[in-house]
């Protein structure tokens, strides 16, 4: 022991660097690791994050207006408690747009429990008595922004700003939106309450506390309760798919991590192969030697994993972008201790496996080892493809690095596979970038081909509904159409059935699998329908929509992005013929490209006198707007696992070519094409693994992508390749990285003594 404790040391004093490396090695792996686990956390639940960042109330209590509610801070279990606050139900309008309202009534300093996070703009101030604050949702929905005025019981308010919330959602025609005005602008009367919000040590006792506070208040002066898990469970209600593909992507993370911590130490262990024949000879065992490496490379893991925790505890909420507000989020979750140990002894123990396999190969190295045919200089003779370009006087540099790069045996293939991981995932997470960015830039071609979508008052006929949008100068279509509910075979349950556009004018659907729907009886469903039904494209169903039954041919699979795909589409004659009573309800307004949505809406409800009521259509692109940020930092995270085995490549190819410096020098190469050789080498490697990660890269993207939308009933065909731009952009960032990492060694390398170029080949 004593004798194997003593070479660890001298070979940690020799090789001082090499430690240094693979501590900061692991330490960047588990922090990108650590790092991952937050993002996945920031992205997957977007409710916690508000909720701790708020100091959110685990439940919100709706009284009348005269509950006597001081006594609730009193209850046991109840730390903190916000409010109360008086409340007016009422109406907002602004820009033909109309909503439910809760008018809170606050001071001009946010409340230190439940505080609402700003979007935008700024807080009450008592020098805007007429100022409110909106909640993010209902902001969207009435199309205000900061310096917008609105309309609330007769009276007209100026936006000041937008905040989110970790209360329930606004939910059109089922939950009010709230907005936050000081005293003044809140009205008393009809309508009028006020709403406490408890925070509590223990989640856990959220219903137990419910009870308690009903019963201190009396349950006729309770209105309405809501908790906590039902303002996560309404927020976390589209995060589903977003889940699951980051989660794919942790699990590639871990792996390209673990192959990166093995490449380093195997190429450590190459790199002793000399020291481990002359422990061999003077008396060492297979054991001994195994358990030098094993213990050796564990404490290097312990320390840059220890190392990694420090960091990412101490400077990851200083990250900018949306990896600060990750980790930031992060760590204020219960479970975070748990993630913060758990996912750095993983990676120690994947370290340790992969340093068992190279440790036990170290014990299989014979005292006198026997040079490989491709370890002699020069890695063995030159191909028949590399003297042909010799000839063809290619510069020898060129050549000479394209053979060591790709002249190694078993290596290269390895070491391109293990660089082609972290690009292959890079390659992944661009094509989801550019999915989302299709949402946006083409909604056409993922279900979402109108930007408006208008309802109009009992006062308006079809004919004057119809007219008055199709006047507009930027409206170039306008849809008639209604949607019911309508019974499955089996009444087990309820799916949307939807009538939009004329035959002579029909919807433009985005019609994923056979064709669009043009006869009578003709109609396409969505994905989330057909896997309900268990039925194809081309199939016959039945449906029941007030007690009359509806029987139509299915002729498509449209992409459907809301209603978990539960959707038959079908055109307004169709309904009419069996029911022809019936008048459309809403109308899809199509805009000529490039107008602006807001401007239409508001033109169209000064046209009709406020009886229309526009409201933006509603898709998934405002819920993965954040996730853009998220792939930024997978990207990055992703890019720094990369980095570390590129760093490990780097370092095989130049101590592979220590024995080549002699040889190199004989036959006249100067120092500068010496350094050329490694780097080109250090090149074509990474050329290799970018190309072979883009190659594979973008048809697995396109498959996970298709893959999890179809899971999640939106159906395939929204999967979209990156651009070839952005795949040039990065095979020519992996390879730019790498010569640029290349260069400094590689020249230092050149400058060796003439007795360590020849101790290396000895």
């Amino acid at each position: 022991m004593r004798a194997m404790l003593r070479w660890a040391h001298a070979d940690l004093r020799t090789h001082r660097g090499e430690a240094l490396f693979l501590v900061a090695a692991t330490a960047g792996i588990v922090a990108s690791l650590l790092l991952a686990t937050a993002l996945f956390g920031y992205a997957t639940n977007p409710w916690q994050r508000v909720f701790t960042q708020s100091s959110g109330a685990h439940v919100w209590l709706r009284t009348g207006p005269a509950a006597d509610t001081g006594r609730l801070a009193k209850l046991d279990g109840v730390t903190a408690v916000s409010g109360p606050y008086r409340t007016a139900t009422t109406t907002a309008a602004s820009r033909g747009a109309r909503a439910n309202v809760e008018l809170r009534a606050t001071g001009p300093a946010p409340p230190a429990t439940a505080r609402p996070l700003m979007v935008s703009g700024r807080w009450l101030d008592p020098a805007a008595p007429d100022g409110v604050v909106l909640e993010a949702g209902l902001a969207r929905a009435l199309w205000a922004e900061p310096g917008d005025r609105l309309t609330v019981a007769g009276r007209t308010l100026t936006v000041l700003g937008t905040a989110e919330t970790a209360e329930r959602r606004y939910r059109p025609g089922e939950r009010p939106g709230t907005i936050w005005a000081l005293p003044s602008a809140v009205p008393s009367g009809s309508g009028a309450g006020q709403v406490v919000g408890l925070r509590l040590a223990d989640p856990e006792d959220t219903d137990y506390t419910v009870q308690r506070a009903v019963t201190a208040l009396g349950a006729g002066a309770v209105g309405d309760v809501s908790t906590w898990q039902q303002a996560r469970s309404d927020a976390q209600g589209d995060t589903r798919l977003l889940g699951q593909v980051l989660g794919l992507f942790g699990l590639g993370a871990l792996l390209a991590a673990a192959l990166a911590v093995f490449g380093a130490i195997s190429t450590r262990v190459r790199g002793h192969l000399r020291d481990i024949s002359v422990l061999k000879a003077v008396g060492f065992t297979p054991g001994q030697v195994v358990r030098i490496f094993l213990v050796q490379h564990l404490a290097f893991a312990v320390l840059g994993a220890a190392l990694a925790v420090l960091l990412v505890r101490a400077a990851g909420g200083r990250l900018p972008g949306r990896l600060g507000d990750a980790v930031q989020m992060w760590q204020g979750l219960p479970g975070h201790l748990a993630a913060l140990l758990l996912v750095p002894a993983a990676a120690v123990l994947f370290i340790g496996a992969a340093t068992s396999l190279a440790a036990w190969r170290a014990g299989r190295v014979p005292p006198v080892p026997v040079l490989p045919a491709t370890a002699a200089p020069g890695g063995g003779g030159l191909s028949g493809a590399a003297r042909t370009a010799l000839g063809l006087r290619v510069p020898p540099a060129l050549v000479l690095g394209w053979h060591r790069a790709f002249g190694r045996g078993r290596r290269a293939p390895s070491t391109i596979a293990r660089l082609a991981l972290p690009l292959l995932l890079i390659t992944v997470a661009l094509g989801g970038w550019t999915t989302i960015e299709r949402f946006d830039s083409r909604p056409e071609q993922v279900g979402l081909a109108a930007a408006l979508t208008a309802r109009p008052d009992a006062t308006l006929t079809d004919r004057e509904a119809a007219a008055l949008l199709r006047a507009h100068p930027d409206v170039t279509a306008a849809h008639p159409g209604l949607e019911v509910a309508a019974l499955v075979p089996g009444q087990t349950g309820t799916v949307a059935l939807r009538g939009l556009g004329t035959r002579a004018h029909p919807y433009p659907y985005a019609i994923a699998e056979g064709r669009a729907a043009h006869g009578p009886d003709e109609a396409v469903a969505g994905q989330g329908l057909l896997d309900l039904l268990d039925a194809r494209v081309g199939d016959w169903i039945r449906l029941t929509v007030g007690g009359h039954p509806q029987v139509l041919h299915l002729v498509g699979r449209s992409i459907e992005p809301e209603n978990g795909g539960r959707v038959v589409s079908t055109s307004l004659d169709t309904l009419r013929e069996n029911h022809p009573g019936l008048r459309p309800t809403l109308y899809q307004l199509r805009l000529r490209p490039g107008a602006d949505p807001r401007a239409v809406a508001a033109d169209l409800a000064e046209a009709s006198s406020s009886r229309l009521d526009i409201q933006s259509a509603t898709g998934p692109a405002d819920r993965l707007t954040a996730l853009r940020g998220v792939v930024a930092g997978l990207i990055a995270v992703l890019a720094l696992i990369g980095l570390t085995e590129l760093s490990t490549a780097i370092g095989g190819t130049i101590r592979d070519g220590g024995r080549d410096l002699l040889a190199l020098k004989a036959i006249g190469l100067t120092p500068r094409q010496i350094t050329a050789v490694t780097i080109t080498a250090t090149g074509c490697t990474a050329l290799a693994a970018a190309l072979l990660g883009t190659a594979l890269g973008v048809p697995l993207a396109h498959w996970l992508i298709d893959h999890e939308a179809r899971a999640t009933g939106i159906g395939a065909g929204i999967a979209h390749a990156p651009p070839l731009p952005h795949l040039l952009a990065l095979t020519a960032a992996a390879v730019a990285g790498a010569v640029a990492l290349a260069v400094l060694p590689a020249a230092r390398a050149t400058r060796h003594r003439l007795a360590d170029t020849l101790s290396a080949v000895v």
